[in-house]
């Protein structure tokens, strides 16, 4: 019976497949298919599961500054296709979660931990606020600014499931109450994670979680461009 209990729920693969197609969904309607708001609202799935895989990550992970580093590279890839293809500035999620990786880093410092801690805080405040007032004209901001980062960190220093989904909607709310509209719908997400069983999974899917938000929005980008010149 306790197998049978803990086999129960939905494992961490079932859960980032689920984050994939809901992303997809968003990218498509946002890109291909403004017309179907249905495809955003049911996008909004995404990043409260993306932020919550990511807490799981720093907290199973063997080597959370490999970690650290496997995350920001793939954000410092996406950040130079974006520029060299569209002049974009604007920062993926991947770098919202690499500031998030590293406030968590900070804040488990065995020595410095408080020192560390408010000197990431000044800098993701200054990413969040102070960059883009000094680069005004341009499209730069970090996706889901401030709220963005601290969401897996909420989630990570939550000691139970119950404080980590706690926390997790209070950080929804407030992206809700200052983003407005569909934002609201990121919320739906809540009972999903609660059905999550902490199991993996049969195998890890961890690479392919990351590496396909690069894939899929060339792939999105690559049919946007082929229906412009059509």
């Amino acid at each position: 019976m306790a197998v049978l209990q803990q086999r129960q729920g939905l494992t961490g693969n079932q859960l980032k497949i689920l984050a994939m197609v809901s992303m997809t969904l968003d990218h498509v309607g946002l890109q291909l298919l403004p017309q179907v708001p249905l495809l955003r609202i049911l996008g909004r799935l995404a990043l409260p599961i993306y932020g919550y895989m990511i807490a799981e990550g720093c907290r199973h992970t063997r080597d959370r500054r490999r970690y650290l580093l496997r995350i920001a590279a793939l954000a410092l890839l996406c950040q130079v296709v974006y520029f060299l293809a569209l002049g974009s500035l604007y920062q993926s999620i991947l770098v919202t979660f690499t500031l998030s990786i590293c406030l968590i880093c900070a804040a488990e410092h065995p020595r410095h931990a408080r020192v560390l801690t408010a000197a990431v805080l000044l800098v993701i405040g200054f990413l969040c606020f102070g960059l883009p007032r000094i680069l005004r004209g341009t499209d730069f901001a970090i996706d889901y600014g401030l709220w963005g980062v601290l969401l897996p960190a909420a989630v990570y220093f939550g000691k139970t499931k119950s404080q980590q989904l706690g926390l997790l909607a209070l950080v929804l709310v407030m992206l809700a109450l200052s983003y407005g509209g569909i934002q609201w719908f990121a919320l739906a997400a809540l009972p999903l994670l609660w059905l999550y069983n902490g199991r993996r999974g049969r195998r890890s899917i961890g690479r392919l979680f990351y590496w396909y938000y690069p894939a899929h929005l060339a792939v999105i980008g690559g049919i946007a461009l082929v229906l412009q010149r059509l």
